[in-house]
């Protein structure tokens, strides 16, 4: 696994040993954000933006962004081993970009109706492929506000994943690489 672009390129990320974590394939990061780059559905600039990626994992999306010049990231993971990943990640890369581990179960933190201190441009979801409550996620990004007017919400999950997403969402785009969907939207 490595950074596809930017300060970083090149890099070697470190993965878990175990099977709990998927890992965002590098030809579907390569992908999202040819997208984010070059499509006229979506206009939001990763130079400056601020970033959530909820389950991050080893941190893959968030570390990508930091590499292309993004202002902040937020990553948020509960899973020990996964945490331990992304940690020993920022940490190697001596990130010196402002970034912030959220260890806690983003449905119980959303639950609680936590505001954040900032507006993203980009929100990342990427939950194990068997989570079906994605769109409570959704409906509470929407209802707390925490997305830019011109931000986008991406989606990544299994191509034969069947979850009707909620009609609050805007979907812009839905793309397919390998055993990947991903969907983006705004509101």
């Amino acid at each position: 696994m490595r950074i596809i672009g930017g300060h970083f390129k090149g890099k070697k990320i470190f993965l878990p040993m175990d099977e709990n974590t998927r890992p965002l394939r590098d030809l579907v990061k390569e992908s999202i954000f040819n997208l984010i780059l070059h499509s006229r559905k979506i206009n939001v600039d990763i130079n400056n933006s601020n970033i959530l990626d909820l389950f991050s994992g080893t941190g893959s999306f968030g570390i990508e962004c930091i590499s292309r010049g993004s202002n902040d990231v937020t990553f948020f993971e509960n899973y020990k081993i996964a945490l331990q990943v992304l940690k020993k990640n920022l940490e190697i890369l001596n990130c010196i970009k402002n970034y912030k581990i959220i260890e806690n179960n983003c449905f119980s933190y959303f639950s609680l109706e936590k505001n954040f201190e900032k507006k993203f441009d980009i929100i990342f979801i990427d939950p194990p492929y068997k989570e079906k409550k994605i769109n409570f996620l959704i409906e509470k990004i929407i209802d707390q506000k925490i997305l830019h007017q011109k931000g986008v919400i991406i989606i990544h999950r299994h191509k034969k994943d069947d979850l009707t997403i909620t009609k609050k969402m805007n979907i812009l785009d839905t793309r397919i690489y390998g055993l990947s969907k991903i969907i983006i939207g705004n509101y």
